[in-house]
Order: structure tokens, then C-alpha cells, then sequence
């Protein structure tokens, strides 16, 4: 079950889901024990995703919400002058450039430069001046601004959940410039005010942006982590993707520990002998995902329990299945077998009996189980006839891969051992033929049928997680003694983050 990412959508949320502040969070001296599910993201992963910042800063300025600035100043012969700026809104917005930074053991440093920043709104100004004469005027003001922009984004553990904070943000100013009226010449009047309201707004700016900045990255890791949440359940199957230690952040990646253990109907694994260590991991590629044995495992006893391990074939695929040989020995045992019935007219069901035990192994994963094989005839208006009845044990080495958008099984080694044996064409279960036939059939079509379909099921469900939609580049899935790894670059899909923060904001 490699293929149990948690993916991405934009650089605050992968950051923030991979990775927590350690002090916020207690676990036991031996954490990695209980490691079910490791991500590790590299630094090339980080400077592409830090490409979509742009787009995460420009909503949080879009949707500030600035309050009206007001003041007041006494001046020689002119008397009190107040003003007050209404209706402050962003009209447009450009970012030079973004660098992200991953501080070792510490926080990750987001460095905007040169956000060139347009304010329009209403500027309304007054004096007065002696013996009571006040004038008050009203006039449209635009603000051009240049602005860098620094973020160190801590990262805390709350009931086992990331939760980021980014209040530690600093504007600089590099150019703050009113217009007053479209009049960019200078004049007394301009010069008055952008004397009085230059350093109220520069703060007033910077703490309004900060805070949007701080809501929208909450946003962004509270929707990440409901995609992986959602990911990772299907009906009553649930992985338990809470943090299982400490976090690790070096300059070059960050990797997060994850329990994995796999909740079915209020009752959950357990495991307290995980094999993960860091150095199993390397930093070639751009996202790394690790997985355990016993995760993989308890996610097939989970679907042998809620009934998911069943296939039925009929048809074209039954006829596949039972004519993968043209010769006249196959022939004549396939029409005993269906006792001449079409193949639309008949059924075959094959089950898992026993919960399957998976070993991972450098050769692939070896999944051992006991299956059932029924091939029902159907007669109009009677009862199934049930041509065939067979329990087999057996043992198939599968190796795995991401290709396409598709998840494939290939088996490269299998056996099977007939238990049970009930056939109305053979009753003492002795001709050579039939037997020779249907050994064949199972090693050769059987098992790799049963491995499509159950590939095929999985990639159906992965996209309807919307997996599909992340451009994954050059995946691999590598096997190893006790657990697996997948390794992966990818491209990231702009449009999932653009869609949500203008549904969201």
C-alpha cells in the first residue's frame, strides 16, 4: 500500500503536515518503535513548492481586511489637523522572488523580496484653524509600496497534530509613497500627510498582513490535513496518521514519524518493534515515504474483514481466464468443466478465506493465504449449479509499481497447494487432465488476474482521493526486509491551490 502519501498544496501546507515544534509534544524514550509511517521531504522539494508562496502571499493581502487609520497633529497657524484613511484595499500586487531556508532544529525561514504593493481608498483631512474657521476635504489616495517580507513559521504539536505559527513576521519598507487625487507631483499637501501617516500605516500594514499570513497558513495545514485524513480512510478502514516522535528538520530535509497503525470498527493494531531509522532514507529524491510491514498488514486484515477481498468474473474476463491455451486437451476440460454453458451464463467467485500474511522482502511483497475458487453455472429459473469448488494455499511474490497514474501488481513467483477439490467433471478429483489444466490455469491466468483486479481497485480508490491529479515523476517502490520505501519527484498541481484559497478566503 505505498501509494499512501500525504501530498501537497503549497509550501506552508506540506511543510507544516511533515513536521512539528518538539516541545509541545511528549512520547516515550524508544519513539521509533512505534513508526509505522515516515515522510521525508528534501530540499529540491521544498525550493518548488516555495515557488507557489507568491500565490499564498497575495491571497493573505487580498484578504486582509485594514482597518481606517486616523490621527491628528497640531500645526503653527494651520491649528489642529486630523485626518482619517477609509476603505483600504489592495489593488495590485507583484512578488520579485521567494527563498525558502530549512534551519537545522529549528523553524523554516521563508524570505519574500521586493512585494510591490498598490492601497487605493478615501483620504479625509481637516484644520482648524483660528477663531474657529475648519475646512474638511475628502480625496482618493493611492499608495505605492515596496516591501520585503521575512517569516520564521514555528511549528507546534496539538493532540498530536501539526499547528503553525507564523506570528514571527517583519515588514521592511523600502518605498511608501501617497498620490493624492492621481497627482503624483509633490505638493504642501502631500508632503503634510505622507508626514503624518507614514509610520501609523507602516504599522498598521504590517500587522494586519502578519496576521492574514498566520490565518491563511492555519488554513492551508487544517485543509492538508483533511486531504491526508481523508486519504487514508475509506468506510470503516482508517490509518491512524498521528505523529508517533519527534520530528527531525536538517538543512537539507525534514522528515516526520507517523504511528500508522490501522483502525477497523474501533479496533487497532499495535505496534512497538518498528525497524525505521534515519539512515534507511536517502536525500536523491524529492519526497520519500516509509512504510512497515506490520501497517501493510494490518491493512489487508482490515479488507479481509470488512469483506473487500472477493472477486467475481464472468464473461469475456471468465473466458480469458479459461481460454489461455487454444489446444484440444484445454478445450475438451474447460467443456467438461462448464458442462458446454456459455460463459455468459456462468459465474466464477474467488474469496480470500484466511486474513493474508504479508512479508516484505527484497525480492518483492510475498503475500501467503488460503483462497476459495467457485464456478457457478447459471440454469433459467433453477438454482446455481456449482461446477467447481476448489480452497488452494497460496504464496505469490508481487513487485509493485506507479506508472501512468496506475498502480500495477505483477506477480513474479507463485505456488499453489489445492486443499479442496469438488468437481462435477471430475468426482474423484484424479484426471490428469482436468487437474493438469486447472494448476496451469491458476498459476499462469488465475493469479495475475486476481492481481490486476486488485491493482486496478486500489488505483480506482487512490483517485478517487484525487491522487491523480498530482504529477508524480519517475515513482519508485522498493522493498526491503520488514518494510518498503517510496521515492518519488514530483510536479505540483497550481490549480488544487489557487481553487482553494478562492473558495476558502
Amino acid at each position: 500500500m505505498c501509494w499512501a502519501g500525504r501530498m501537497m498544496l503549497g509550501t506552508f501546507s506540506i511543510l507544516l503536515v511533515l513536521v512539528h515544534a518538539a516541545a509541545a509534544c511528549e512520547f516515550g524514550p524508544f519513539p521509533y518503535r512505534a513508526t509505522g509511517i515516515v515522510c521525508r521531504m528534501t530540499k529540491p522539494a521544498a525550493l518548488l513548492l516555495n515557488q507557489e508562496t507568491a500565490q499564498v502571499i497575495q491571497a493573505a493581502f487580498r484578504n486582509a481586511k485594514f482597518p481606517n487609520i486616523t490621527g491628528e497633529r497640531s500645526m503653527r497657524l494651520l491649528g489642529r489637523v486630523a485626518y482619517g484613511l477609509s476603505n483600504i484595499q489592495v489593488n495590485g500586487l507583484s512578488i520579485e522572488r521567494s527563498e525558502v531556508e530549512l534551519q537545522e532544529d529549528k523553524a523554516i525561514h521563508i524570505s519574500i523580496k521586493n512585494v510591490t504593493a498598490l492601497f487605493k481608498g478615501t483620504l479625509t483631512y481637516g484644520y482648524a484653524g483660528a477663531w474657529f474657521f475648519q475646512i474638511f476635504h475628502s480625496v482618493d489616495f493611492e499608495i505605492e509600496s515596496s516591501i520585503d517580507l521575512q517569516l520564521s513559521i514555528d511549528l507546534m504539536c496539538q493532540k498530536d497534530q501539526v499547528a503553525p505559527d507564523a506570528s514571527d513576521c517583519y515588514l521592511t519598507f523600502h518605498k511608501l509613497t501617497l498620490h493624492l487625487q492621481g497627482d503624483k507631483q509633490p505638493g504642501w499637501l502631500k508632503q503634510l500627510f505622507t508626514d503624518f501617516i507614514s509610520f501609523t500605516l507602516k504599522l498598521v500594514l504590517k500587522r494586519e498582513v502578519c496576521k492574514e499570513i498566520n490565518a491563511v497558513a492555519q488554513t492551508l495545514t487544517n485543509f492538508i490535513l483533511d486531504l491526508a485524513a481523508n486519504f487514508v480512510r475509506d468506510k470503516d478502514i482508517i490509518v491512524d496518521i498521528s505523529l508517533a516522535s519527534d520530528p527531525v528538520m536538517k538543512a537539507n530535509y525534514i522528515e516526520s514519524h507517523h504511528k500508522g497503525l490501522v483502525l477497523y470498527k474501533n479496533n487497532s493494531s499495535v505496534l512497538s518493534d518498528s525497524v525505521f531509522s534515519p539512515s534507511l532514507l536517502t536525500q536523491s529524491r524529492m519526497l520519500y515515504f516509509w512504510l512497515s510491514e506490520h501497517s501493510l498488514s494490518s491493512l489487508a486484515a482490515a479488507a479481509f474483514l470488512d469483506g473487500r477481498l472477493v472477486l467475481h468474473l464472468r464473461g469475456e474476463k471468465l473466458q480469458e481466464l479459461f481460454e489461455m491455451e487454444d489446444t484440444e486437451v484445454q478445450q475438451k476440460a474447460v467443456q467438461r468443466i462448464f458442462q458446454g454453458t456459455s460463459y455468459n451464463d456462468s459465474v466464477a467467485k474467488v474469496w480470500s478465506l484466511s486474513q493474508p500474511q504479508i512479508s516484505l522482502q527484497p525480492e518483492g511483497t510475498v503475500v501467503r493465504c488460503l483462497v476459495a475458487v467457485e464456478i457457478s453455472i447459471l440454469l433459467a429459473g433453477e438454482e446455481p449449479l456449482v461446477a467447481l469448488y476448489m480452497e488452494k494455499e497460496i504464496t505469490v511474490t508481487i513487485q509493485a509499481t506507479y506508472t501512468e497514474k496506475k498502480l500495477i501488481l505483477q506477480p513474479v513467483d507463485s505456488s499453489v497447494e489445492i486443499k479442496v477439490f469438488k468437481c462435477t467433471a471430475d468426482p474423484s478429483g484424479e484426471d490428469p487432465s482436468i487437474q493438469s489444466f486447472l494448476q496451469n490455469m491458476i498459476l499462469v491466468a488465475g493469479i495475475p488476474e486476481v492481481t490486476s483486479s486488485i491493482g486496478s481497485a486500489l488505483t480506482s480508490l487512490m483517485n478517487s482521493k484525487r491522487l491523480d491529479l498530482f504529477d508524480i515523476i519517475n515513482p519508485e517502490i522498493i522493498t526491503r526486509k520488514g518494510y518498503v520505501i517510496v521515492q518519488l519527484d514530483f510536479g505540483f498541481p497550481s490549480h488544487l491551490l489557487l481553487n482553494f484559497l478562492e473558495k476558502s478566503l
